[in-house]
């Protein structure tokens, strides 16, 4: 590393948070430097752990941005409807940018931020972490191989999981579209960007549908209360997504602390804190009565250009694992649940195994896959050398991607296949 990077967090929650902890293993090669965050209890939180200066502490971008450029890079990790301003301002100070994913919850947005990324010439590292990980180095060196032939479909699942729906995307920041973003962009941009690097080519065509099936009050049980904690015990104890259940007794009386009842809390979590946030917060909402409008459950189809095709369902509905995917060459299939590749040849008529929790990558396997710290090792080796040639969702790269998501919400909302230019 020719020097040490100077990083400042924009947005000091989770994925805030997440990011700056690369720093604890690599001290040498980043440092955070500045914090702005709007909330107090994050932003002294986030001072204290770093060490950060009073006179580095900002209320939010607009202060942050007032003053002259005070260090290499920023990493913005603010709300998804919140991406684009501070993405822009910080372009326009030519601070090198950590976005995370989506880019913005709106075409034009994107295109706003890539155009002023372009015309600064800075660098933008979206937060598409799947594209970092061990297992898609690993699944891309197989198919590169050539053993199971030329790709000619594919099935991709993502299994958001009944909790993670309800915490997230019912009860929490993503559940409203106005508030933050559409489902597809909100928790698939990932897949639909992951998809699209697999095949590296044009997709020429995308249709989806999907809607809001379950999570709404025509589908609460009489007799519900609209919080969990009012609800009638016989009625409570039947339902698989009270948030009793799952703050409480799965998780709080378990011992199991960290997210998700960390965003319940905002800070050290007590009992006394968990159920006043249950009886007055958000997260203690039936899921049947909240102000959720996003879909929870959406298949996307999507053509290239040579006539391949892939196919990609995200649910509510599942219990637990991670992305599931089959890929279906001329001389083989790959079936793999992200941590073992299974490859099955037809020429010789074999199956073999590659696990990728045996691989030693010397990296730090946590978050997303070890897709949090492989991202992190790129983008602070680019800004560290000034060399971009290991950033793979850069500016052009997540803008395709982000038009392909955006073209299958026009599809399901209009009913149409859509032609992509």
């Amino acid at each position: 590393m020719s020097k040490t990077v100077e990083l400042a967090i924009i947005g000091a929650g989770i994925r805030g948070n997440g990011y700056a902890r690369f720093t604890k293993h690599y001290p040498d090669r980043v440092k955070i430097v500045a914090v702005a965050d709007p909330d107090a209890v994050r932003r002294e939180r986030m001072a204290k752990e770093y060490d950060i200066p009073p006179e580095r502490c900002f209320t939010g971008y607009e202060e942050f941005c007032s003053h002259p450029k005070m260090c290499d890079a920023v990493a913005i990790c603010t709300q998804d409807n919140l991406h684009e301003a501070p993405a822009i301002a910080c372009a326009e100070l030519k601070y090198d940018i950590l976005l995370e994913k989506p880019m913005a919850p709106t075409e034009e947005a994107c295109r706003r931020i890539a155009d002023a990324v372009r015309k600064n010439g800075v660098l933008l590292t979206v937060c598409h972490v799947l594209r970092y990980t061990k297992f898609t180095r690993t699944l891309k060196e197989i198919l590169a191989s050539g053993e199971i032939g030329e790709i000619i479909t594919m099935q991709h699942l993502e299994p958001v999981g009944y909790w993670h729906q309800a915490h997230s995307y019912v009860r929490g920041n993503w559940r409203n579209e106005k508030e933050s973003s559409n489902m597809l962009l909100a928790k698939c941009c990932h897949d639909i960007d992951w998809i699209y690097d697999i095949f590296g080519k044009k997709c020429s065509m995308i249709q989806s549908f999907g809607t809001l099936r379950h999570f709404k009050k025509s589908e609460q049980p009489a007799g519900a209360a609209d919080r969990c904690v009012d609800c009638p015990p016989r009625i409570e104890s039947l339902c698989p997504y009270s948030a009793c259940k799952y703050y409480f007794r799965n998780r709080f009386s378990r011992g199991l602390r960290g997210w998700p009842t960390s965003v319940l809390t905002n800070g050290p979590e007590t009992a006394e804190k968990l159920e006043e946030a249950l009886t007055c917060g958000p997260y203690g909402r039936c899921v049947y009565a909240c102000d959720n409008d996003v879909v929870d459950h959406q298949v996307v189809n999507m053509s290239f250009e040579d006539g391949t095709t892939a196919a990609m369902t995200m649910t509510a509905f599942n219990f637990a694992g991670g992305r599931k995917t089959r890929i279906f060459g001329t001389r083989g299939e790959i079936d793999t649940d992200s941590s073992i590749i299974t490859i099955h040849n037809f020429l010789h008529d074999t199956t073999r195994a590659v696990d990728i929790n045996t691989i030693n990558d010397g990296g730090i396997n946590s978050g997303h896959g070890g897709g949090d710290f492989g991202l992190m090792d790129c983008f602070v080796s680019a800004v560290a050398e000034g060399d971009r040639k290991c950033i793979i969702s850069g500016v052009d790269n997540t803008l395709n991607s982000h038009l392909l998501v955006f073209a299958a919400e026009k599809s399901r909302k209009e009913n149409t296949v859509v032609f992509m230019d």
